[in-house]
């Protein structure tokens, strides 16, 4: 029970990543909000939790909307007393050349994965401080944090951009005894990642499975998909970690598919 009596808020966690993260907390201990701009699925995921035995809530939050953004994390503060652990996860995918990227998808892009982590940091830095017992802020970057690929401008321009973020919360946070970090996964064969798949075939000319092979997976070390488990771990680990020792840092979890 490593993270008994914390609080977790998890955004993007009624699918994929963010949900595999909010069940592997709850396992811990953790009481967890769900905020996701799917309320219905929200719920889905709270409930699912709390049949095992766990403590949970939704709350729909778009990350981009500012006032959605506080008010989700006040709700969480109000129902639980406190806030210890913010994972910042919500994301999409948008893929063109950069040349052809239309310029509302690129604003939608970065609104969602920066935007959206300077939010719902802002808030949760509040919350920690006014709570005085420090906290852990994990930031959804990628390996493509430290990697560029065709086709994703805006993912890699945001990717990249979070992990300056993450070195001036970890600067800023440290007096208040609240570290952050950032988890690089690589390809997780998420909704995200399959609607991926028949985009880039289409784009580059091959075949779905030469896009797994080729691009996806040829530079990992064991052609294997990154895992949630794998991510829901690391989030897990960085979460409980006891002290400022481990703070600014970017975990790369791809088998191998960039190593730093």
């Amino acid at each position: 029970m490593l993270l008994e009596n914390k609080v977790a808020l998890v955004t993007g966690a009624a699918s994929g990543i963010g949900r595999e993260i909010a069940l592997r907390y709850a396992k811990a201990g953790a009481k967890v909000v769900i905020a996701d701009l799917n309320l219905d699925a929200a719920d889905r995921s709270a409930e699912t939790i709390q049949a095992a035995g766990g403590t949970a809530m939704a709350v729909a939050m778009d990350v981009t909307d500012e006032a959605q953004v506080d008010a989700g994390v006040a709700a969480a503060v109000e129902r639980f007393g406190a806030l210890d652990i913010l994972v910042s996860n919500a994301g999409i995918q948008i893929v063109h050349p950069l040349i052809d990227f239309p310029f509302d998808e690129w604003r939608k892009m970065i609104a969602i994965h920066l935007d959206g982590a300077f939010l719902t940091t802002r808030a949760a830095m509040r919350a920690m401080i006014a709570g005085g017992s420090g906290g852990s802020i994990i930031l959804m970057g990628s390996v493509h944090s430290h990697e560029a690929s065709p086709l994703k401008a805006p993912y890699v321009t945001a990717k990249h951009g979070l992990l300056g973020l993450m070195k001036v919360i970890a600067k800023e946070g440290a007096a208040h005894g609240i570290r952050a970090n950032t988890i690089c996964p690589g390809f997780v064969r998420t909704p995200l990642v399959d609607k991926q798949i028949p985009e880039q075939a289409a784009a580059f000319g091959i075949s779905e499975d030469e896009v797994i092979k080729k691009i996806m997976l040829k530079d990992t070390v064991d052609g294997e998909f990154t895992t949630l488990a794998d991510v829901a771990e690391t989030a897990l680990f960085l979460a409980a970690f006891p002290s400022n020792a481990l703070t600014g840092q970017s975990i790369i979890v791809s088998h191998g598919w960039s190593m730093q």
